[in-house]
């Protein structure tokens, strides 16, 4: 899908991270130093800006939050198209990687679309903060440099699978169900018929083939990595990560892009899809409705309050008897 479905268009925002910093850096001595002199504000600004003469390559930030069916493909498709355009050989890009795996076949997509950020010439870093597992990393062992902080969560290169059976169930209820295919594995396992020694062997040999695709993806991506020793499924945290080479360095993305801001220009890239009319008349419905509960409860409330007042008001103006 390159460059977005014209019925559901994304908005691309690009942020210069090097002017938010400054912005903050000087907002922070403004509030808790003393109070600088015009001069010494704009000595400070102009320290800040990027040294005139040769040119330099540029950071481009993009971030990746993955569920199980590695949804933010769409985006991170379009965002990797849009910088292409505008990137060049020597720039580099950050990857935040945050996923604990899902769909074979949508972390495939997701890691392709890495590699043409490889093929362009440019350097791809990938951060992990929490967890690249499974699927994650697989998009992880493309770049050429992954990074990890302390406790991130890291490998988990297996495959899983698990199919529920009411065979019996429906067995003891007197259903029965009848499955027909053209193609003798067309249907291995199924969920409501009989699976027999043969289907499950079929199902296992397709398995330990994804397994092996899975390794030789990590293998051609990251050759000094003894792929045989870590393909068990298991995870690590990031000092036996690198202890393993599943990782390159142990530092947070944070710290990382203070790094580069040092002597480099960071952008990041963020895209959201456009809300469709009927979404934002639902979102508006939404709301009119949640403020018209509120004020309900509201109305409710004062009521209670006054009833409750009522009878101390009406005492208030009641006449006083006569004391004899």
């Amino acid at each position: 899908m390159l460059f977005q479905n014209s019925k559901n268009p994304l908005d691309i925002k690009v942020t210069h991270l090097n002017k938010i910093k400054n912005q903050r850096k000087q907002q922070l001595m403004l509030e808790t130093g003393d109070k600088p002199s015009f001069k010494k504000l704009l000595k400070r600004a102009l320290t800040d800006l990027p040294k005139r003469g040769k040119a330099q390559h540029k950071v481009f930030v993009l971030d990746f939050n993955g569920d199980i069916k590695a949804t933010a493909v769409q985006q991170l498709r379009e965002e990797i198209s849009a910088l292409l355009t505008v990137a060049e050989a020597g720039d580099e890009v950050v990857l935040r990687l945050e996923s604990a795996g899902g769909l074979v076949h949508s972390y495939g997509l997701a890691a392709a679309q890495l590699v043409r950020i490889k093929d362009a010439g440019l350097t791809l870093t990938v951060c992990v903060d929490k967890i690249a597992a499974s699927g994650g990393y697989m998009m992880a062992c493309v770049a050429d440099n992954i990074i990890a902080a302390p406790f991130a969560v890291v490998g988990s290169i297996g495959v899983v699978a698990q199919v529920p059976n009411f065979h019996d169930f429906l067995q003891k209820h007197d259903i029965d169900v009848e499955v027909f295919t053209a193609g003798k594995y067309k249907r291995t396992v199924t969920v409501f018929g009989k699976n027999d020694a043969e289907d499950k062997e079929k199902f296992q040999q397709e398995l330990e083939q994804t397994h092996k695709l899975f390794q030789d993806f990590v293998r051609n991506f990251r050759p000094q990595l003894e792929v045989a020793k870590v393909a068990t499924g298991e995870h690590w945290y990031g000092e036996d990560a690198l202890a393993r080479n599943l990782v390159d360095e142990l530092q947070t993305s944070d710290s990382y892009l203070l790094d580069k801001m040092a002597s480099q220009q960071v952008y990041a890239i963020h895209s959201r899809r456009k809300p469709t009319f009927a979404e934002k008349l639902g979102l508006a419905q939404s709301a009119q409705a949640a403020t018209q509960a509120l004020s309900q409860r509201v109305v409710a409330g004062a009521l209670d309050a006054a009833t409750a007042k009522l009878p101390e008001v009406v005492h208030a103006f009641e006449p006083r008897q006569n004391q004899h």
